[in-house]
């Protein structure tokens, strides 16, 4: 991603073999050794995350076999991880019109019921679609082979739905697809992630906030919202414990500012403990700065 690798050039040679090295070995390491749960969805999303992150591993591009290994590692928790957001990347123009396109009639598909309905299918979708948007980064204005792999298995998920499936590279927006059973409010779980030492909502978090918000006001069954802070075992136990409060807090009020009474909403920090990705203390690991919600 843009971002990771122009710190990790910027700061030189040797503190570039750390972001690559230990980062991203231990971070896939730890996907491949984890034992998915959750919905079928998600253990399909986490295979294929597992799969793409490994083949980034081998090419040795780094920064981005980390990214995908931790959307791996919250979708083999049971999380359910929304597709690319494109402002995380570098992009011409044309390609965002694109993929901006493609990504609204995947979440449509998604939330509409191919989650449930055609989990299989909706799984390979999104990570096809997120591959995609990695590939085209490096290849300005050439055809990658995600892009076709990604229509052919959302027009599976579209057809299944009885949706219109797309019909141009530009495609236009689709009919409403008939709702799918939603998931059990017990089993709907998400994840926020943040940089290092911050508490500020990235664009990716918002994002993720935005289907939160929308998840629950669809919902009649739930009654709160738990927040749950955490952070790496880089820091003191009391300022992690502070830090993980202050994810929490950046979380809820977030949630508020999106409509969400903050009544329903129940904020702790867990600070360095309960670990995504287990590790050595003073790791940095991204997967473990977090903040999860769960619906109840």
């Amino acid at each position: 991603m843009k971002l990771f690798t122009t710190v990790c050039a910027f700061l030189g040679v040797l503190v570039l073999a750390a972001c690559s090295g230990a980062d991203s070995s231990s971070t896939v390491d730890a996907l491949n050794k984890a034992q998915a749960v959750g919905s079928p969805f998600t253990k399909v999303l986490a295979q294929e995350y597992r799969a793409y992150a490994n083949m980034l591993q081998k090419a040795s591009d780094y920064p981005d076999a980390v990214h995908f290994a931790r959307k791996g590692l919250a979708a083999a928790s049971g999380v359910i991880v929304m597709p690319e957001t494109l402002d995380d990347w570098d992009l011409q123009d044309h390609e965002i019109v694109e993929l901006t396109g493609a990504r609204a009639q995947l979440v449509d598909a998604l939330e509409n019921g191919g989650r449930e309905l055609v989990s299989d299918k909706a799984g390979i979708a999104q990570a096809k679609f997120d591959c995609w948007v990695e590939q085209q980064e490096d290849n300005h204005n050439k055809e990658v082979p995600c892009k076709a792999q990604f229509w052919t298995a959302l027009k599976d998920v579209q057809a299944a739905l009885n949706t219109k499936p797309p019909a141009e590279e530009f495609p236009a927006p689709v009919a409403e697809a008939p709702k799918g059973e939603p998931v059990p409010v017990q089993q709907a779980m998400f994840l926020v992630f943040f940089d290092w030492d911050k508490s500020t909502i990235t664009a990716g978090g918002n994002d993720v906030l935005d289907a939160v918000a929308q998840e629950i006001k669809n919902r009649k069954d739930v009654k709160g919202i738990h927040v749950v802070g955490h952070t790496d075992t880089s820091g003191g136990e009391k300022y992690n414990d502070r830090l993980s409060m202050r994810r929490a807090a950046a979380v809820k009020k977030a949630l508020v500012a999106r409509g969400i009474s903050a009544d329903m909403i129940m904020t702790e920090g867990h600070g360095k403990h309960d670990l995504l990705v287990k590790t050595a203390d003073g790791v940095r690991e991204p997967a473990n700065r977090r903040a999860q919600m769960t619906l109840e």
